[in-house]
């Protein structure tokens, strides 16, 4: 008898602790994998009591068409330059290409660049920021930011943009961050309602 109300007791401890952890929420592995590291205090942007008021990211509803193939026209003599940032931190960049896709049948053009002076660990990463209709209204007013790498670029001069994977800059999480000020010309006449959206601070 003793035994087996060890064992309930055992289930009952295990039971609760399982409850207690909650599962990481999102729809895709880029969800889930931005709603873990925004609720892990250690990498995290949020401010303190953000942090402590976080359920989730908003995401939009994930949609394949905003998933597009886009040629890519590099520029190997883009001069360098002082990429704007919304401090005064310097940060050299140049224009690694111009994207070219289309998005319900119209068309359009992204300009996607590259650190000049990465750490090793990004030495193969492009940054590529865009506005769109969206910014300040359900998305993040000063446009959003996707990741792409070289590696990503197949032979045929294509590379495959996931929109379902923009996210917001550190800024619209907490004022202690630098952050780069998307161009104006990386603005798109088009509401794309994919990706990370807007977050309300917490007063």
């Amino acid at each position: 008898m003793k035994k087996i109300l060890l064992l309930i007791f055992t289930v009952s401890i295990l039971s609760c602790k399982s409850q207690g952890k909650r599962a990481v929420l999102g729809e895709s592995d880029f969800q889930k994998e931005m709603n873990t590291k925004f609720k892990d205090a250690s990498r995290s942007p949020l401010t303190k009591k953000g942090l402590k008021e976080f359920n989730g990211l908003n995401f939009f509803p994930i949609n394949e068409k905003y998933k597009v193939n886009a040629s890519l026209e590099l520029l190997p003599n883009a001069p360098v330059f002082n990429f704007p940032t919304t401090t005064d931190r310097i940060v050299l960049y140049k224009k690694y290409g111009i994207l070219s896709f289309s998005v319900d049948g119209e068309e359009f053009e992204l300009a996607i660049y590259q650190d000049v002076k990465p750490d090793p660990e990004y030495a193969n990463h492009l940054f590529l920021p865009f506005l769109d209709n969206t910014n300040g209204k359900t998305s993040y007013k000063g446009g959003r930011f996707i990741d792409v790498y070289t590696t990503d670029i197949k032979d045929d001069g294509t590379i495959v943009i996931n929109f379902n994977e923009a996210y917001n800059p550190y800024c619209a999480y907490s004022g202690r961050y630098s952050c780069p000020i998307t161009p104006s010309d990386n603005y798109l006449d088009v509401e794309i309602k994919a990706g990370v959206m807007s977050y309300e601070k917490p007063n």
